[in-house]
């Protein structure tokens, strides 16, 4: 399993969403706000505000959280306008990464951004630097002690999955064309096969291998952007030992 792949199954587990609840809490209330405001107030007909809500229940986040910012996206209740911004750049040892953000000022976050970059070894690229370096995927991340390999093949596959991996001892990673992702994520749910997560993600095309010191410099870097109030999704082509990772995430 990739290293990008480890970093995303890793940072879902409940001790860290436990941990900085606040921050997680934000970052879902302005994507529930904007995928309101894009599309509309029904999660019915608004997949990208239906995922949304599901992360924000999975995150233990009150009803009545939820309603109001759905009710500032819609423009029911005031509330800030927030802005969609992408950051492409390369981190220490030529690790290759994409910082997706939500912001009310593009300003004051691209310079935090820039400097966050620039502190730990990396600099930031114009638009489309590293994007070619990247496809677009769905990935649901299942634990193994929940299912086995050959129900999972036969629910993925048949459901419309393009790949299921179990290089790693604790989850298998299903993947996904972006259009099939909701099919095969409805399949695993009739067969009562839960995810860790589940999402539309960019993939890398290649990885950076790294060890040591220079797998602490670009997972240093990681952690700070994750960290971020602004941020909402990293994507990077790093491979790095799980336990290095793991180590980091605590």
């Amino acid at each position: 399993m990739s290293g990008h792949s480890r970093w995303a199954g890793i940072k879902h587990k409940k001790g860290l969403l436990d941990a900085k609840r606040g921050k997680l809490w934000t970052k879902i209330v302005r994507e529930i706000a904007i995928a309101a405001k894009i599309s509309g107030g029904h999660p019915e007909s608004n997949p990208r505000l239906r995922k949304a809500m599901d992360d924000a229940r999975d995150a233990n986040m009150p009803a009545e959280n939820i309603k109001k910012a759905i009710q500032r996206g819609t423009g029911e209740l005031p509330g800030v306008n927030y802005e969609e911004m992408v950051y492409e750049g390369y981190g220490p040892s030529g690790v290759a990464l994409i910082v997706e953000v939500t912001t009310d000022n593009k300003n004051r976050t691209a310079g935090e951004i820039r400097r966050a970059f620039s502190l730990h070894g990396g600099n930031l690229g114009e638009t489309g630097s590293v994007g070619w370096m990247f496809s677009s995927k769905g990935i649901l991340v299942i634990e193994k002690s929940k299912t086995t390999e050959d129900q999972l093949m036969t629910v993925a596959l048949d459901g419309g999955a393009d790949d299921i991996n179990s290089d790693d001892a604790d989850v298998f990673e299903v993947t996904t064309q972006p259009q099939d992702f909701e099919k095969v994520k409805k399949a695993l749910e009739a067969a009562s096969i839960p995810t860790v997560s589940a999402e539309v993600t960019l993939l890398p095309k290649t990885y950076v291998k790294l060890t040591g010191a220079a797998a602490q410099q670009v997972l240093s870097l990681m952690n700070d952007l994750e960290d971020h109030d602004d941020v909402k999704n990293l994507y990077a082509n790093f491979e790095i030992p799980k336990e290095i990772i793991e180590a980091s995430a605590k």
